[in-house]
Formats: C-alpha cells, structure tokens, sequence
C-alpha cells in the first residue's frame, strides 16, 4: 500500500501542474488510507507536502508570467490571518468527539473526513460545470473585486486550516469567474496562493505534533517532480477537458470517502 501511495504522490503532483487545484484533495486520503497516517496529522503533513510542490510550480509559473500577483495579495495575506487563528485556536478547541446520533458517535477524525469529502464534491461539480471563458477585466475593475476576494481569502484559511487543503478547488473558479483571469493564468496563480496559504499553515503546526519526515520528503520530492510533468502535459491538452476529467475522479473520490467514513466503520 505504501508503494501506491508514493505513486499517487506523483499524480499529485501532476494534478497541481495541470489544474492549479487537487493536491490536498489527494493527498489527504493517500496519507490516510494508504499511508495509515491519523486524519489530524495527515491534513497537517499535506499542508507541507502541497506547499512545497505549489511553490516549485508557482516559480515555474511566474517564469512563464503567468501569475496575477495583485490577487495573490488580495487573497494571500487573508488567509494567512484566518490560517493562524484555525491552526492556533479553532483546531485545537475541537473535541475528540463532535457529537453523537443515538448510539452513533462521529469523532473528530471522521468529522474532518466527511467535510472534507463534502467540499470534494462541491468541488467536483463546479469543475464538471466548467466555465465560459471571458476577457480579463481591466485592472480599474479587478479593484471592485477587491473586497469580496479578501473575504474568500478568509474563508479558504479557515479551509486550509481546518483540513489541510489549500484551497485550489475554490481559487480556481474564484479568479475565472471574479477576475476572468486565462486558465494558465488562473493556474499559475492559484499555485502561489497554494504555496503561501499552505506553508503558512504548516508552519504554524509546526511545534503540535510528531511528523514522520521520511514520508513527507518523499512524497514532496516524487510531487514536485509530478508538478513539472503536469506542467508540460498541460501545455498540450485543453484546460477545460482537464478540469472536467479531474472533476469526475474528485467526484468518485469523495463519494467513497464519505461512505468508508459513515458505513464501513
């Protein structure tokens, strides 16, 4: 299992380098379910893993000038906020067991499986739905949209802070449908935020719990590796038709973490 595990680190990497999105949404249940990582320390771990591999492609990205670096501000200095207050205060204050249904308890663990399975399939159907692609607004315009992106900033820290995702999955339609940023743009773009958003957090988790380095360095390294392959591909094949593929596998995945989690326990 763990030799499938490292990889599916490479398709992580590739996702990333293709969609700008799907790292964490990966990573978490490989680190889980083949990995045999805790849930809680599993979304921490990704947090570097998806970081590092992000960056390596926001770099390769920003060579390119494909990168908007004016929303990166509008959406990296918020949610690194919001990152902090998750990781230092929201995530700690969480009880072991959230609540319970009869004689059905739903502990933390399978708490933030669900709900990140949940915003998996939110996630797959917005990139199923696809986008029609418009021009890029003026930078006159992008300052209207200011506001209402420091405010999804906000909400992708707490995101990024509770379950280890960095967010991809709503930066991506955010910065098409706000912005009307290109594709490869939007993507570029969206791996800077990643970057900044993950670190952030993993560095505020930094001194919380006892991380199984050998792991994480592997799979960053085989991820950063996939990233430059999902670049390369990505240069040859549609962006519309990746996210819509991408979007049915995110789909299918969600759907049986939801039932291994709630049926299969």
């Amino acid at each position: 299992m763990e030799v499938i595990g490292y990889l599916a680190s490479i398709l992580i990497g590739i996702s990333l380098g293709m969609i700008g999105s799907g790292g964490s949404i990966l990573t978490v249940p490989v680190l889980v379910y083949l990995m045999g990582i805790n849930p809680v320390l599993a979304t921490t771990s990704s947090l570097f893993i998806v970081g590092t591999a992000s960056l390596a492609g926001g770099i390769q990205s920003y060579s390119k000038k494909q990168i908007d670096l004016k929303a990166v501000v509008m959406f990296g200095l918020p949610s690194i906020l919001s990152i902090f207050f998750t990781r230092n205060y929201l995530l700690p204050i969480l009880p072991d067991t959230m609540f319970t249904f009869g004689s059905f308890a739903v502990s933390k663990d399978m708490f933030l499986m669900v709900l990140f399975a949940i915003l998996m399939l939110a996630s797959s159907i917005s990139m199923i739905k696809g986008h029609k692609t418009e021009n890029e607004l003026s930078e006159a315009k992008k300052n209207d949209k200011v506001i209402p992106l420091v405010l999804l900033g906000l909400i992708i820290g707490v995101i990024t802070g509770l379950l280890g995702a960095g967010g991809g999955f709503l930066i991506i339609p955010a910065l098409i449908l706000f912005l009307k940023l290109p594709m490869k743009t939007a993507v570029g773009t969206s791996l800077l935020i990643i970057a900044i958003n993950s670190l952030s957090g993993f560095l505020f988790s930094l001194n919380q719990f006892k991380y199984n380095w050998t792991i994480i360095l592997i799979f960053t390294a085989m991820s950063v590796a996939g990233i430059f392959v999902g670049s390369k591909l990505a240069d040859k094949i549609p962006g519309e038709k990746l996210k819509k593929g991408f979007g049915w596998f995110v789909l299918i995945m969600g759907i049986y973490i939801i039932i291994k989690e709630t049926f299969l326990k």
